[in-house]
């Protein structure tokens, strides 16, 4: 309890020792009388368990009469500049000020005191001690949620003991600037093992699958600190339990990462975050001759904040990506004050729709290679909603185990009506964007020859497929692209990459284009509090903006209303604004993003809303004006 803005808090323990040394008795007694149904008589100087007295007086609880008490008296008496009851307060209280401090006021005078008296630091580290489990008794029950392995293997068991002289593991959850230009220590949590200087250890990002050589490095760290606040201490070495800091990693993790020694080890979880990165903005430098500093600020800044995506597109513009408006602002100014320190032109902020599909294809799509030796015979479905959530949210995908993906893609009551065949779930070729994005790539083929042969090609033109969709350069969402069959060449040299992957890219574009193609939005949840008499105000912003009220409750005991609506990102720039200006600044909204919305018109359907955001998209990225026609990516057989 207490005021974290003046900085104390106070903690039964610490009142228990005060009084404890008066009564005379036990700290550990003190404290069981200091909470619940507890009253002292002073009179009969005895303690009672009703509130009456001997004398019939009523009594005040032990925790008000002990500790509230003296903390209001002391409060008021400091804020009404009362020194004469303050000093004696003081004297009691063992606290002295010095001269300067004497003549500080109202605020600022209570400020000083309670810090020095019950100081939320101490009380902070008090119920950290004596609340949070330690890491060894944390990690035995733990070690199974972060470890992606198998836990009986020599990394997990390590992890569960929290052993310091088994195998290490670290993970690293984000990147902090450091003095040297352009430089990072990488922070993170000791596990298991010990780290030292100079070891040389097995770096793996978030892609690593055990066994393969993507996204590992193996290097030597050149130096282990300790973090504390604003200082650093180097040392020679840190055990499990501890944080760490790392010198000399920072090029080979771009914000999360895994350390380890075995050959074999998984990786930790990464941490997941329910907000997508969903506002964007363009940046430019006014001085030509700063664009160096802005791209190694951009790095900088996509290191130092888990969130943020810091993109380069085909056109040469630079796109911050963030949460909001606010957190997007927040990085523009961590950009130009701290990582690029140039002065930078800024776009209007832009939304990220999300590309989708709501039916089968309505034809079998047919696409050749170049060369005219190869066919792809493909169908677009779409995923559903709550399997695309699934994805997103990391309860299924490319990492899960493929019994228990089965048993879940086949469950009825979890997909509705886009339930799969058992047979399709364990040929899943792929997903995107990103080998790990709501979209699969699956073969129902039987029986065709040389199919595994293209299953690479047809890989890197789904990844490239799902995050550049057909309308207008946007990813993909909910889609699934089923192979048929294939007619290919018998010499490997005439059905290589240069040949498949544009092909494959078309008749995926083609399957999208005869499904019914439709636009998802961001939509924010967004939380307001506000007196009662306001909430008209609030009904008319939101209706202008396209939002939903889902909710609205009363608050017991006050005259405000919390209010839950659904607000489209693509409206909210300027709401916060237009919010305070209708109830005259006495509503506080907070947006959260929530989820993905199926937005009403047909894309294709020139003058729909959709078909607007469409045309001014492909506008803004320099694209012809229009949505390809299926002709372009379809062929005769």
């Amino acid at each position: 309890m207490g005021s974290a803005l003046f900085g104390w808090a106070f903690t039964l323990t610490k009142f228990a020792g005060i009084y404890g040394k008066k009564f005379g008795i036990e700290r550990d007694k003190m404290r069981r009388k200091l909470w619940g149904d507890n009253y002292f008589d002073a009179k009969g100087k005895k303690w009672k368990s009703e509130g009456t007295a001997d004398d019939g007086k009523q009594l005040k609880r032990a925790f008000v009469e002990f500790m509230m008490g003296p903390v209001i008296r002391l409060c008021r008496a400091s804020m009404n500049n009362e020194m004469e009851k303050v000093d004696k307060m003081l004297v009691t209280l063992d606290i002295t000020l010095k001269a300067d401090e004497r003549t500080l006021q109202g605020k600022h005078l209570m400020k000083n005191i309670f810090q020095k008296w019950i100081n939320a630091a101490e009380a902070l580290i008090e119920m950290i001690i004596l609340k949070l489990p330690s890491p060894v008794k944390a990690q035995a029950y733990r070690a199974a949620y972060l470890y992606e392995g198998p836990v009986d293997d020599p990394t997990g068991q390590s992890i569960k003991t929290c052993n310091k002289d088994g195998e290490l593991a670290i993970f690293i959850s984000k990147m902090i600037p450091s003095a040297d230009k352009g430089r990072f220590y990488a922070f993170g949590r000791v596990f298991a093992g010990t780290v030292s200087a100079g070891q040389k250890v097995r770096i793996q990002g978030p892609n690593y699958v055990p066994g393969s050589k993507n996204d590992l490095n193996v290097k030597a760290i050149q130096r282990t600190i300790i973090m504390m606040g604003g200082k650093i201490e180097a040392v020679p070495d840190v055990p499990c339990g501890n944080t760490v800091g790392l010198v000399g990693i920072d090029q080979y993790l771009l914000k999360q990462g895994t350390i380890t020694t075995h050959e074999e080890a998984h990786n930790i979880k990464v941490m997941k975050y329910s907000v997508s990165p969903v506002v964007r903005v363009a940046v430019a430098v006014k001085n030509a001759n700063d664009l160096p500093k802005l791209v190694e600020g951009l790095k900088k800044l996509s290191k130092s904040d888990p969130l943020v995506q810091c993109i380069t597109e085909e056109s040469g513009e630079h796109i911050i990506a963030g949460c909001g408006e606010l957190h997007v602002e927040i990085c523009l100014k961590d950009l130009v004050e701290e990582y690029a320190k140039c002065d930078i032109i800024k776009g209007d902020p832009v939304v990220t729709y999300k590309e989708t599909i709501l039916e089968e294809s309505n034809q079998m799509c047919l696409s050749k290679s170049p060369n005219k030796h190869n066919r792809l015979f493909c169908k677009g479905f779409p995923l559903g909603d709550d399997l695309s959530l699934m994805i997103e949210d990391g309860h299924t995908g490319p990492k899960q185990d493929s019994k228990e993906r089965t048993k879940m893609l086949i469950d009825a009551e979890k997909l509705g009506d886009y339930v799969w065949e058992k047979d399709d779930t364990t040929k899943i070729w792929t997903y995107g964007p990103n080998t790990n994005g709501p979209n699969m790539f699956v073969d129902v083929a039987k029986g065709v020859q040389f199919l595994n042969e293209i299953k690479d090609s047809v890989d890197a033109a789904f990844q490239w497929a799902t995050r550049e969709g057909a309308m207008c350069d946007e990813n993909m969402r909910g889609v699934r692209i089923n192979i048929y069959d294939v007619a290919l060449h018998a010499d490997a040299i005439h059905r290589g990459g240069g040949q498949i992957i544009p092909t494959a890219r078309r008749v995926i574009y083609a399957c999208e284009l005869t499904a019914s193609p439709a636009f998802q939005e961001p939509v924010f949840l967004c939380e307001i509090q506000t007196p009662d008499d306001v909430v008209g105000g609030i009904y008319q912003t939101l209706t202008q903006r396209r939002g939903i009220v889902i909710s609205e409750e009363p608050i017991p005991g006050t005259p405000l209303v919390n209010m839950k609506a659904h607000l489209p990102v693509g409206e909210s720039f300027g709401f916060t604004q237009a919010l305070r200006a209708a109830t005259s600044g006495r509503a506080f909204p907070q947006c959260v993003f929530d989820h993905w919305e199926q937005m009403s018109g047909d894309p294709l359907e020139v003058g729909s809303k959709a078909n607007s955001i469409v045309e001014e998209i492909r506008k803004r990225k320099g694209l012809k004006p229009g949505i390809p026609s299926l002709d372009n990516f379809i062929d005769k057989l």
